[in-house]
Order: structure tokens, then sequence, then C-alpha cells
């Protein structure tokens, strides 16, 4: 087995579903390498896939759960990789306020979905991703110092920032393309998985 056989699989177990190419982006690794560590785990039932798409499988799922401890033993029991996690989910508890602060706005004692015709509400929620995602770079930038692979989210992160500045505020949480929301959330479920965590439930 080498790091991509089971990097594609991880980096597929992130991303729910997809394809080779997105799992690739993820990984920054070579889309033909992880085509073929996906058809390799298709056959032995630890992915499933059709048309082009895969998804982990409940055996994939428990695969990837008995070798995670050995592999990220030693990121777990590194102090900095703590710190920067801890760093990492202050910033994602207001990054998700953020995000109902978007999709919602307040009229009255009452939230209502943002239907977007208020400029000066949008714009002071992405002053505050701004600032949230200046306060990110610290922690994303530990990480990749750990986990090289892991600046690729960096990267994605600030694609999307530059295109809700440019304007196109389908960037900040839209669900069918590389937003910062689905990013954020993808360099999250990495991080959960590579570290042992578990995703805190919303309160």
């Amino acid at each position: 087995m080498t790091d991509v056989d089971l990097l594609a699989i991880h980096g597929l177990a992130v991303k729910k579903a997809g394809s080779a190419a997105a799992v690739a982006e993820i990984l920054g690794a070579e889309e033909s390498d992880v085509q073929a560590a996906l058809d390799a785990a298709s056959g032995d039932g630890r992915v499933a896939g059709a048309n082009g798409v895969y998804m982990v499988s409940p055996a994939g799922r428990t695969w990837l759960a008995e070798r995670y401890p050995e592999i990220y033993a030693v990121l777990r029991a590194d102090a900095a990789a703590a710190e920067a996690y801890e760093r990492f989910e202050q910033i994602n508890h207001q990054l998700l306020a953020l995000m109902t602060d978007w999709q919602m706005v307040p009229v009255g004692s009452e939230q209502v979905p943002n239907d977007h015709s208020d400029a000066e509400y949008d714009d002071g929620i992405i002053d505050k991703l701004g600032a949230l995602h200046e306060r990110a770079c610290r922690p994303l930038e530990q990480f990749a110092a750990l986990q090289p692979r892991l600046r690729q989210y960096l990267t994605r992160l600030e694609n999307a920032y530059d295109k809700v500045l440019a304007g196109d505020h389908e960037w900040l949480s839209g669900a069918r393309i590389d937003s910062y929301h689905t990013v954020w959330f993808e360099l999250h479920e990495d991080l959960l998985r590579m570290l042992g965590r578990e995703r805190a439930e919303p309160t």
C-alpha cells in the first residue's frame, strides 16, 4: 500500500462523495494516481463508485478507522498540532455563526432567510469573514508545516475569499462549488480524522 492508496480513501471520506479529480484537489496529488487508487479500492470493496463518482463503503470506513491511530500517531502526540487545532476550533465556532448570519437576518424577533437585498448587511458579514480569514491563516500555516498537503486548503480558501471580494457572493457559502464554507467544512473533517477528534454538536 502506498501513501496515495490510503490518502485517496481518506480524501474521499473527507469529500463524502466525489470524483478522482475532486479528491486529487484535496490531496494535491495527481488525478491519475488517485484514480488508480480508487479503482483498486473499489475492486476490493473499500470504495463504491458509479459514473465516475465514488463513496467510501462501510468496509472502507472501518479500514480507515483501524489505520488512523498508527498513521497519525506522531501528529496526534504533537503539542504544536494540538495548539493549532485549539486555535482553529475557536475560529470555527465564530465562522459557523457567521455563516448563519449570512443565511438568515433578524426581522423583529424572528430570523428570516437572507434575500441579500441589504448590501450594507452583507458587506458587514464579508468584512467579518475577512477578519476571521486573517486569523485563520496562523493555525493553517502551522498545520501546513506539520502536514504539507494541508496547504491546499489555504490556497482554496484564499481563492474562494478572493472571489467573494470580487463580488461573486456565491463563493461564500454555495454548496455546489468550492465556496469558503465548503472548503472550510472539508478542512475541518480532514483535521478531525487525522487528530482523532469528534465534530462538536451545534449548540
